[in-house]
Parts: C-alpha cells; sequence; structure tokens
C-alpha cells in the first residue's frame, strides 16, 4: 500500500493513487478486516443490547444497511486523510500506523475471552493469547516502524499519535465487553480499522493545525 502511494503518484494524479492504494490492501487481506467491520457495525447497530442477536447478525455473511454505511463513511475518511497528505508522507505514516494499530488491536485477545466457541466461529479459528516474548516482539514489530514518521514527516506530537489509537481502542473494548463479554474476529478487525483511521486523523489534524 505504501509503495502504491509513492510510486503510484509519479504515473497517476493524486486521488486516484490513493483510491489504487486502498484497492491494493483490500486485495492483498481479501477485505478481511472490512469485512469485520460491516459485520462489527451491523451487529452492533442492529442487534440492540441482545448478545446472542448481535452475535447471529455477526455471524450472518449478509451485510446490512447499517455496515453498507460504516463501509462508506470509513472509506470516505481513509482516502480523505491519505489525500491530504503528500505522498511521502502518506508512505511513511501507512508503513508506521498498519503494523502499530496491529499490534494494539492485538491486545483484545489478551483483555477478554473469545465470545464463541471454535465450532460455532466463522472461520473455525479462536485466536490463542501470547506469551510474554511474542507479546514483546509484538510490540517491536509495532513501534519500529512508527519512528520513520516522527524522524521524516512534519512535526507531530508523539504522545497524541501514541496514545489517541489507545483510547479509542479502550473505548471499542469497553463496548464490546458490555454486549458481548468476549471478542470476535469481527471485533478484532473493526478495532484495527477504527483504530488506524483515529491515527491518520490525529496526524492530520496535527498538520493541519
Amino acid at each position: 500500500m505504501a509503495s502504491t502511494l509513492f510510486l503510484g503518484s509519479m504515473v497517476f494524479p493524486w486521488a486516484i493513487t490513493v483510491i489504487l492504494a486502498i484497492g491494493v490492501r483490500i486485495l492483498m487481506t481479501g477485505a478481511l478486516h472490512e469485512d469485520g467491520l460491516a459485520d462489527f457495525i451491523d451487529g452492533f447497530g442492529g442487534g440492540g443490547t441482545n448478545r446472542e442477536r448481535i452475535l447471529a447478525i455477526m455471524k450472518d455473511s449478509r451485510i446490512g444497511t447499517y455496515g453498507v454505511i460504516g463501509l462508506i463513511f470509513y472509506c470516505a475518511l481513509l482516502f480523505g486523510a491519505l489525500y491530504t497528505m503528500k505522498p511521502f508522507y502518506a508512505m511513511i505514516a501507512v508503513m508506521g500506523v498498519d503494523p502499530f494499530c496491529k499490534m494494539i488491536s492485538g491486545q483484545i485477545i489478551q483483555m477478554m475471552p473469545y465470545a464463541r466457541n471454535e465450532e460455532q466461529s466463522k472461520a473455525h479459528v479462536v485466536y490463542r493469547k501470547f506469551s510474554v516474548i511474542a507479546g514483546l516482539i509484538l510490540f517491536a514489530q509495532g513501534v519500529i516502524p512508527l519512528i520513520p514518521l516522527f524522524l521524516w514527516g512534519p512535526h507531530l506530537r508523539w504522545e497524541i499519535v501514541v496514545f489517541a489509537p489507545c483510547i479509542v481502542m479502550y473505548f471499542l473494548y469497553l463496548l464490546i465487553w458490555h454486549r458481548l463479554r468476549g471478542y470476535t474476529g469481527d471485533c478484532c478487525g473493526a478495532i484495527f480499522l477504527l483504530t488506524e483511521l483515529s491515527t491518520y486523523l490525529c496526524i492530520i489534524a496535527q498538520w493541519h493545525l
């Protein structure tokens, strides 16, 4: 995605390059995270406070009105955030923010149990908790790629960039725990995309001000 942003800007207008970069990520991940976000918004938007209904909606392969609106709103904000950046800054932002927010999102499996059992899971996979060593490796993989953003990007307050997605993740954790008392794969995908988007918006806000 970062390569598409940087190299594509040499060939295409910036707006088209940003759209291509978003498309490249969707193709590479198989829309895994976007599917999770749509199901998450559908479930929590249409399921009310009924735990079983929320889980049933999230497991349904069909997308509802809440999910469609949520994806449109997310993609519009993501496009707007990247489009506002210059190509080089967009490249180093993507290279840093993506792994950092995946690291943050991964903490959800440490904080609560899985909401379903393995047989009820859509992918028949229940994520296992990671060891201390694995956690330290994950931390390094999430933090080190952020360094170029602070070294070569316009002036940023590191504490805002680092703590803003953590705060978003915490409030999503409270919502998920209150409604489900456990996470699902869709929750993981939604947390990643929303924390990532919040980080880009914080970066844009600082550069704009």
